[in-house]
Parts: C-alpha cells; sequence; structure tokens
C-alpha cells in the first residue's frame, strides 16, 4: 500500500526566528492594515505580543505606512514613510515585537530596512523587477504576496529576482486569485506549490476574505471567513499566518470589512496551533 504524502516544507528565516521545516514554531504576523496612530498601534501590539507570549508562538507586528493601492482617492492611506517609520521604531521599542511593513517603490526599501525586520511586497507589485532587487539588497528578509494574477509555480521568477539580489531570506503569501469581479478565492494547492520552489509559505486569511472594490469606494468581505481560511491555510501546510487585527473592527481605517477583532485571537490562534502541530507530525 502506498504510503500517504509528505507535505513539502522547506526551511528559512523570517526577521529574528525560523520557519518552516517539520520542527519551527507556526509565525504570526498580525496587526492593523494600516497605520492609525501610535498610541493605537501599541495597543494592538501590545495584546498581540501578550496572546502569542502565552501560547509560545513567534510574532511580528505589521502595519503600512501608506497604502497605496485604497480603492478610492478619498481613502485613508496612512502617515507616509517618514512619520510611519517613527511610529514603527517606537512600538518596536516599546513592545520588543519585529516588525513588518509594506514597501511600494525601490527608494522606500533602505530608510525601511533601517526600522523593520521584514519588508514586504504587496501583491500587486510581485513582479516589480526593481523593487525586488531594492528590497533584496537590503540585506532583510523579503515577504513578497503571491499576485492575485499569478500561478504559483509563477512565483519561481520572484524568486530568482530575490536570489539574484542576494536576498538572504525569502517568504511568499498566499492571499488568492481573482475569480470573478470583486471576489478572490484560495486554491490551497498553492501552498504546497509554492514550497515547492523552496520558499516558506505564510496565509493571509485576512485578505483572502476580502471583496476588492465591492462596495465601490472601499472593499467588502466576509469577517468570519477569515477565521476559516486560516484554519484552512495551515491545515494545507502553512508555515504561518498573516492577520490583520484591530481593537474597534467596525472603525478600522481600511479593511474595515475583513480585518479580525483582536477578541477572536486567543481561541483563532490555538486552534491553528493544533492543526499546525498535527499536519507536522
Amino acid at each position: 500500500m502506498n504510503a500517504l504524502p509528505k507535505l513539502t516544507l522547506p526551511q528559512g528565516q523570517i526577521g529574528p526566528y525560523p520557519i518552516g521545516g517539520p520542527d519551527a514554531r507556526m509565525v504570526v504576523v498580525a496587526g492593523p492594515c494600516v497605520i492609525e496612530s501610535l498610541d493605537h498601534c501599541l495597543t494592538v501590539a501590545g495584546r498581540v505580543g501578550e496572546i502569542c507570549k502565552a501560547i509560545d508562538l513567534p510574532c511580528f507586528f505589521k502595519a503600512s505606512f501608506d497604502k497605496a493601492n485604497r480603492s478610492s482617492i478619498d481613502s485613508y492611506r496612512g502617515p507616509g514613510l517618514e512619520k510611519g517609520l517613527e511610529i514603527l521604531a517606537e512600538v518596536k521599542r516599546r513592545t520588543g515585537l519585529p516588525i513588518v511593513t509594506d514597501i511600494h517603490t525601490p527608494d522606500q526599501a533602505a530608510p525601511a530596512a533601517q526600522t523593520v525586520d521584514v519588508l514586504q511586497i504587496p501583491a500587486f507589485l510581485a513582479r516589480q523587477t526593481d523593487l525586488l532587487v531594492a528590497a533584496a539588497q537590503t540585506g532583510r528578509c523579503v515577504n513578497v504576496k503571491k499576485a492575485q494574477f499569478m500561478a504559483p509555480w509563477d512565483m519561481e521568477n520572484v524568486r530568482d529576482k530575490l536570489r539574484s539580489a542576494n536576498a538572504p531570506h525569502v517568504v511568499f503569501t498566499e492571499r488568492g486569485v481573482f475569480f470573478g469581479y470583486n471576489r478572490w478565492v484560495v486554491d490551497f494547492r498553492a501552498i504546497e506549490w509554492m514550497h515547492q520552489l523552496g520558499i516558506p509559505v505564510l496565509m493571509d486569511a485576512t485578505h483572502a476574505a476580502a471583496d476588492p472594490g465591492g462596495m465601490g469606494k472601499a472593499s467588502g468581505g466576509q469577517r468570519d471567513m477569515g477565521a476559516l481560511l486560516a484554519r484552512a491555510g495551515v491545515a494545507a501546510g502553512a508555515d504561518g499566518l498573516f492577520l490583520e487585527v484591530h481593537d474597534n473592527p467596525e472603525k478600522a481605517k481600511s479593511d474595515a470589512a475583513t480585518v479580525l477583532p483582536l477578541d477572536w485571537l486567543p481561541e483563532l490562534l490555538e486552534q491553528c496551533l493544533k492543526i499546525y502541530q498535527t499536519v507536522r507530525k
């Protein structure tokens, strides 16, 4: 009788933590979509850190200093590069959490790398060669969101661009693909296929639950589906979770329809950790 196929589990490094492989702990990247204020970031980061510490999970605080791809010209984008990095540096200093943030242009890579631990490339920019090379050359870990218009095996070219610029560590994030208008769908096989490229993979459960542009001037979505997608992603072999969380989701300045309540996080992470441990035994 044939044996049950094993997951491909490439090993890597994300910021200060190992990721992937059969023995690494599940990694959590969590925070609001966009920086709203220093006080708000400290509130969310402090709670994320407490929750993850209680169940011994390595975690990062994430927030964007600029959301350059918002649906409307009137949408809140964030405080910008200089002020945003000052806030993220203060969050890191006060909480001790490593930081993940997006960059959108090559000139943002070097200054962001002076503050944050992981540079993230937004999905719509996953093929931008100059941006990838600039991020790689900082020496920071680079997390690339798989583009909604790309097959998982097409991420091989993204990997090779980063490696050509001597990126020391690379992580990919699955967040769904286009499915008609204003819909994403997740093909969970993508996690295994990107693993076969030798790259650890995070599951972005909250963006995958969004309906992009579904509310005209903002994205809609189904918040409860974010928890489902998180569990399913870990079951499919994801090495960690990317989750947008907020203390008052309805008042969030970005992705209010899909950001998860902080109160959900303890139970959700405990569930996902059990699944993670089960599939890697």
